[in-house]
């Protein structure tokens, strides 16, 4: 055996997307960017604190969240990636579930499209994908955000996402998007318990060796109230959004979406550091 292969590469920080809702309802910053200026003041903030990818959604999928029209969320989102592209050369992603918000999105500019529903929610979506040749995100999800925390249960949660997701990215790939544009996402809060969310981020590695890049998001999701009871605002969520975030970041997630750009993109650098430091 050599010296170089017992030489660990440098550890690599996952790319930091930072999340701007204009929506009324987010469960963490609902309304407070109701306003064009305020979104866009806030987009740049994060991109100045770091942020690799900025998604900006236009409808709510908190749990209990009502649905919106597409032309609703058309009218919330264009505007502000219009003007991030006028501004920014860097990854905008269009936070929705339906392919004419997304063909819009790209069409002002965006790169990704991050579907919560893995491109099931309309019969065109795998088609839409395809054809846009933009990046996406396939997360896992039951049923739909209005109930899809009445009751979750699974026999093995990791199995049952990581088939989930293996199978919609076939259905991607055999619909024409290619396999280098395609990422993971658990769905972390999305149909799933305190409970189910730890043990996918505990076995994040079954994600990551299906040989997709993995996005993980959990910034200030009611997982952390899981476990710190104290918790209960969202605003209440920092400690443990840092936690889960280097946590994801160790076992192999290449992205993590967060609200709290600036501490989280600190943290990870001091991960990475002491991470290389030992090499």
């Amino acid at each position: 055996m050599s010296l170089q292969s017992l030489v660990k590469p440098p550890l690599v920080p996952p790319l930091v997307m930072g999340i701007v809702n204009v929506t009324p309802d987010s469960f963490s910053d609902g309304g407070r960017l109701a306003t064009q200026e305020a979104a866009l003041a806030h987009a740049l903030e994060l991109i100045a604190q770091g942020a690799d990818v900025l998604d900006i959604g236009g409808e709510s999928t908190r749990p209990g969240s009502e649905p919106v029209s597409e032309d609703q969320e058309i009218l919330r989102t264009l505007p502000l990636i219009s003007a991030l592209r006028a501004c920014w050369d860097g990854m905008i992603s269009i936070d929705t579930m339906k392919p004419r918000v997304a063909r819009a999105a790209i069409e002002a500019g965006a790169t990704m499209w991050n579907d919560v529903t893995a491109l099931m929610h309309d019969p065109d979506s795998l088609a839409t994908a395809a054809e846009l040749g933009c990046a996406v995100v396939l997360m896992h999800m039951k049923g739909a955000p209005k109930t899809m925390q009445d009751d979750p249960r699974y026999d093995d949660v990791t199995a049952e996402v990581a088939a989930h997701l293996a199978a919609r990215a076939e259905a991607a790939m055999a619909a024409g998007v290619a396999r280098d544009k395609i990422w993971l996402d658990p769905g972390i809060g999305f149909a799933k318990t305190t409970d189910h969310n730890l043990t996918l981020t505990a076995r994040l590695e079954a994600l990551v060796d299906l040989g997709f890049p993995v996005l993980y998001a959990a910034s200030r999701k009611r997982m952390i109230q899981g476990v710190d009871a104290t918790a209960v605002e969202a605003g209440d969520r920092l400690g443990g959004s840092l936690a889960l975030a280097l946590e994801g970041a160790r076992r192999g997630a290449r992205m993590v979406r967060v609200h709290d750009v600036r501490e989280t993109v600190q943290a990870l650098k001091l991960q990475a550091a002491v991470a290389n430091a030992a090499c």
